[in-house]
């Protein structure tokens, strides 16, 4: 996709007062999305990378249990739930999912230490979306 295409697909994503949209061409799939007023693109080379990282040995990947909007803390003031670093133990809370007005809390199903947070406070995610990429411990 060229520079011209890109402005074009963040003009109409602008008028139409949209949140994100997402293209496919064959194999290549491009979202482009806004994120506190700025357009951010992302390419299916981006989910690729990802889920080379998912099948090392050692690293596990928590998925989104609900279709919702994700939030990386509980408020927007707040700290975020988990941080790449951090070490989580089973059941510690690591997002919230919103769904039908119901705050859902999502927590870790192993230990592990957050290698990389793939989504951000009010993201849309869907079921089975990877959220987070963990090392084992």
């Amino acid at each position: 996709m060229d520079l011209d295409q890109l402005r074009e697909i963040i003009k109409l994503l602008k008028e139409e007062g949209l949140t994100e949209i997402t293209l496919c061409d064959g194999d290549e799939r491009i979202t482009v999305c806004r994120e506190g007023g700025a357009a951010v693109v992302r390419s299916s080379e981006d989910s690729a990378a990802e889920s080379r990282i998912a099948e090392e040995p050692g690293v596990f990947t928590l998925t989104a249990p609900l279709v919702g909007t994700f939030f990386r803390r509980s408020s927007p003031d707040a700290e975020p739930f988990v941080s790449p670093g951090d070490v989580v133990a089973p059941e510690d809370t690591v997002g919230i999912i919103e769904a039908m007005k119901v705050m859902n809390e999502i927590k870790a199903e192993s230990p592990g230490r957050v290698r990389r947070v793939l989504v951000e406070d009010g993201d849309a995610v869907e079921f089975g979306q990877p959220l987070i990429i963990f090392d084992s411990l």
